[in-house]
């Protein structure tokens, strides 16, 4: 609609709230809104005790919803809308929260913001999920929030290049694993949160990692060293060689399919219904929005040579930030 949000009536507020997910929010909604500006004027606390906001993911759905109409900036993410979030589930191999998301209605500009915290509200406590869903949030980063931006199906491609081999979905890297003579572990990957962007990105992601989810016998030392064959040759070297350096480095924690992700410990002043959103929320989010850098349990990495070709801003963002030699931090996630 042309007109600003403020001057929306109840009615084309409460027909909104319908199409954003949150009509279950409508009967209360009628009895306390006048227009936009209600919302637009309200606190959080407000918000959340007129219309009976009690679940922390729709409170923050509204929020920055409400923050988008105030700042007039708008998101590619923001496109995206909650039934797409589960479709992208199913891509990023992670098919057993849809429920969970579609319930907190879950949308591309969540997704963009979604904090380990909010992770653990929809019951995501695996470690390696929690990697799974950051670095598909960073292959959505990259590719400016493009709903078609995975592969789902083999192309033409002989030896895809690792800034392909990114963009595959979990039925992609099933299908290369019956390629490479591997077709029955493949449906292994299912739910396991494998696809390409978890494969290149993160630098303790093996193929060690792989046989563990495949459930390859330890034994089978000659499957498994074919695998590693065959799994080095898709990431190419540059990415073989920083696997390789960061699983030699001290202090090195292999990746394991059982790690759970705690909580992050709120003090006293923290709880969210004492104070506003800290502007520094942002440290917390999941994949921070500074695409040229990826948190590894807490340490900065900044952007090297597995993310090259990833994409043409961010290999620019990288050359920039060799050049003045800048770092930037953000926070991880204890283990």
């Amino acid at each position: 609609m042309n007109i600003p949000f403020s001057q929306w009536t109840k009615e084309q507020v409460c027909g909104w709230l319908e199409d954003y997910g949150l009509g279950q929010y409508i009967s209360l909604s009628r009895q306390w809104v006048d227009s936009g500006q209600t919302l637009l004027s309200a606190s959080p606390q407000e918000i959340e005790k007129e219309m009976g906001l009690k679940n922390p993911l729709h409170r923050k759905k509204l929020q920055l919803a409400l923050r988008a109409f105030t700042t007039k900036v708008i998101e590619k993410s923001s496109e995206l809308d909650h039934i797409w979030v589960t479709r992208w589930l199913d891509d990023i191999g992670l098919p057993q929260y849809k429920d969970q998301f579609h319930e907190a209605r879950v949308d591309g500009r969540m997704i963009q913001y979604l904090t380990v915290n909010d992770l653990l509200t929809l019951k995501v406590t695996s470690q390696l999920h929690h990697l799974s869903i950051k670095c598909a949030i960073h292959v959505l980063h990259a590719n400016k929030f493009n709903p078609h931006c995975l592969r789902r199906r083999p192309g033409d491609e002989k030896q895809p290049s690792p800034s392909e081999v990114v963009q595959w979905s979990n039925h992609r890297v099933m299908e290369w694993l019956r390629a490479v003579d591997l077709a029955e572990y493949a449906p292994n990957l299912r739910g396991s949160g494998v696809h390409g962007g978890l494969i290149i990105l993160e630098p303790r992601f093996t193929s060690e990692t792989l046989a563990l989810l495949l459930n390859i016998p330890p034994q089978k030392t000659l499957l498994r060293r074919h695998l590693a064959t065959a799994f080095s040759t898709l990431v190419g070297v540059q990415a073989t060689q920083e696997k390789r350096e960061y699983g030699n480095a001290t202090g090195h924690v292999p990746l394991t399919t059982t790690a759970k992700v705690k909580p992050k410990k709120l003090g006293f002043t923290q709880f969210s219904h004492l104070r506003k959103r800290k502007p520094d929320e942002s440290a917390d989010y999941i994949c921070p929005t500074d695409g040229g850098v990826l948190t590894v349990n807490g340490v900065s990495r900044s952007h090297s040579a597995a993310f090259k070709g990833l994409s043409p801003s961010l290999d620019r963002q990288a050359e920039k930030r060799e050049q003045t030699g800048t770092k930037v931090e953000a926070n991880g996630f204890k283990e």
